[in-house]
């Protein structure tokens, strides 16, 4: 069944009033490519509450917006707000330990797959649907869903208050694809402040509590 309601508008904002329960908001947001900008003139709020997607053509600026909630990328114009504070306020490390980005590619970093998690990491496997058997498994040997889940469990080691992903199923198959999803949403539905980037729009519709739809840079 459909979940997601949908904000639309070359600027998207949600209409939300005052950024009470607002996790994220962007703040009239500028972003300069080499051939003009990228996203311009951008506002937009996201709560604390649920999955929000984000959606737009290719070269809308979608990931660009994404990599600015953990200070990937600056803007070069406006504001990116957490908690009601600009992002640039924050320590860059407690910043990211806030805010955990998961990439479109599972990145694992050398050694085990207990290593690359850390801590916990025999509940975590188990959250994410794997196996604690994996835990003595070099990562890098892992199938991409494994090594998608064990970003995620990776990620969840850090106790965020948000979790942004960026393509998260693009490159899973489908049995693969639903499994992630599945998890995505128990996520947000425990509580977890999630935000993803999804070209597909079936994902946004079904997944997803709201849709913010980027129509690329103003004119």
């Amino acid at each position: 069944m459909p979940r997601a309601g949908l904000l639309r508008g070359k600027c998207a904002k949600s209409g939300l009033s005052g950024g009470i329960g607002d996790r994220f908001e962007f703040r009239n947001v500028r972003v300069d490519g080499d051939d003009g900008p990228i996203v311009d003139g951008f506002s937009a709020r996201i709560p604390a509450d649920g999955l929000t997607a984000i959606v737009g053509p290719s070269g809308s600026g979608k990931t660009t917006l994404l990599r600015l909630l953990n200070r990937l990328d600056d803007p070069d114009g406006g504001e990116v707000l957490l908690d009601g504070r600009d992002v640039r306020a924050y320590d860059v490390l407690d910043l990211r330990r806030r805010v955990q980005l998961v990439g479109q590619i599972p990145v694992p970093f050398p050694g085990t797959v207990a290593a690359n998690v850390g801590d916990g990491w025999e509940e975590l496997l188990g959250r994410v649907g794997l196996p604690a058997a994996l835990g003595t498994r070099p990562a890098d040997v892992l199938s991409v869903g494994e090594a998608q889940r064990m970003c995620l469990a990776r990620s969840l080691a850090r106790s965020p208050e948000a979790l942004v992903l960026d393509e998260p199923t693009s490159a899973l198959d489908t049995t693969s694809k639903g499994g992630i999803e599945a998890l995505i949403r128990s996520l947000a539905d425990g509580g977890l402040t999630v935000v993803i980037v999804t070209h597909d729009p079936r994902q946004a519709r079904e997944l997803a509590d709201r849709v913010i739809e980027v129509r690329g840079r103003s004119t």
